[in-house]
């Protein structure tokens, strides 16, 4: 049994207001796609996840891309097309249950989708909800014209889970109607639609929808309450070498030093920069610089090592991490390293935009052992850990 997750951000959310869609600004440090993203990523029970898009916003997808259960599709010129475009993304795979949730709740927690894949053993759909508990009032011209009974009724939430198969045939069914034209509230009524029994689960109120400018800071203060905040932390580490070939100087770290031959390799033979952007992608899961830039392709042929740093950097940033410490370790008989730590600690920083005091560069010898012993080249050992609050 595989389940995915369907997250729904193709929308341009204007009641909020402001010049970018509410997905992607920012909410206690990253954006609200980020918050929401993560906490699917970080449930064991969700398999793979499709991310819908708008058109204009497909350039931010290698950025998401970047981690192996999340595929990227754009979405269509409503709510209920966008499902459909992430449903038949899915189509052919070997998904049996699915999770369809709009990106604006970013507070989701993992009580509520396991509540949600547990009513799925019962019922082809299950839905959050909350009892509606305040009276309800009709209103005219500004003013209160009668009193709706609140027996019954509740207030929908997502994620909302179906047995796959039946969830994609009701999509289907409600394009090809006479009513496919209009956009479904969401997608409980076009499983009632086919005909799909959906159990209620209870929701949460700290589950709530951005859709107000208050709601930001609503969400935002939910976020920093105490023993609210959770922490994902990821540690990798790169090793790289690189031989010694004739030349007179070598890059290291991203400084030059002036030695009696150089570092031979891909791009500049920068073995400290290419360890630590390795370290990076690695904590990722994201491959390594062979995959992001392969050294076949004559681009990078002595092409300045930062470039690989920046981008891996860049992909880190793009799912919500940031840099907390790294650690390198350039093992050498020469040239002496430790005049030029400082400087090499201080490029790196400067590059990955993080204090100094952040990044660790030192050296070591290998005892004339082995072909660093022999003088016959410079390996490099990285340690990086990175934060997503």
């Amino acid at each position: 049994m595989s389940t995915a997750a369907i997250i729904v951000a193709a929308g341009r959310g204007r009641r909020v207001g402001g010049p970018l869609p509410k997905q992607w600004r920012e909410l206690a440090g990253r954006t609200v796609a980020a918050h929401t993203l993560e906490a699917f990523l970080i449930h064991p029970a969700i398999d793979r996840i499709v991310l819908v898009l708008a058109a204009d916003d497909m350039g931010l997808a290698p950025g998401y891309e970047a981690h192996a259960r999340v595929s990227v599709v754009a979405g269509g010129d409503s709510r209920t097309a966008s499902v459909r475009a992430g449903l038949e993304a899915l189509s052919g795979s070997d998904t049996t249950r699915v999770l369809i949730h709009d990106v604006a709740r970013p507070l989701v927690s993992a009580d509520l989708i396991d509540r949600v894949l547990a009513a799925l053993d019962e019922a082809p759909g299950a839905a959050p909800a909350l009892a509606v508990t305040d009276a309800l009032w009709r209103g005219d011209a500004g003013r209160v014209s009668g009193v709706q009974p609140r027996d019954g009724l509740f207030r929908a939430q997502t994620p909302q889970g179906f047995h796959f198969a039946e969830i994609l045939a009701a999509h289907r069914a409600y394009a090809g109607a006479a009513t496919g034209a209009a956009n479904a509230a969401d997608d409980v009524e076009i499983a009632r639609a086919a005909g799909l029994a959906v159990a209620i689960v209870p929701g949460e109120e700290r589950n709530l929808k951005i859709t107000t400018e208050q709601d930001f800071a609503r969400a935002e203060a939910l976020l920093a309450a105490p023993g609210d905040r959770t922490m994902d932390i990821r540690t990798g580490n790169g090793f790289d070498v690189h031989a010694f070939a004739a030349g007179d100087h070598v890059m290291l770290c991203g400084v030059r030093l002036a030695h009696d031959r150089a570092l031979s390799g891909h791009s500049d033979a920068d073995v400290g920069m290419h360890a630590l952007s390795d370290a990076i992608y690695g904590a990722l899961g994201d491959g390594d610089i062979g995959r992001h830039f392969p050294p076949s392709d004559d681009r990078w042929k002595g092409a300045d090592s930062r470039i690989f740093l920046e981008h891996a950097v860049a992909r880190a940033a793009a799912r919500g991490y940031r840099l907390s410490n790294a650690d390198v370790t350039l093992i050498c008989e020469a040239p002496k390293i430790a005049p030029h730590a400082g400087a090499m600690a201080a490029r790196l920083a400067q590059i990955i935009g993080v204090a100094p005091d952040r990044i660790s560069v030192k050296a070591t010898t290998s005892e004339r052992l082995g072909f660093p012993g022999r003088g016959e080249g410079i390996a490099a050992l990285a340690t990086v850990t990175l934060v997503a609050p």
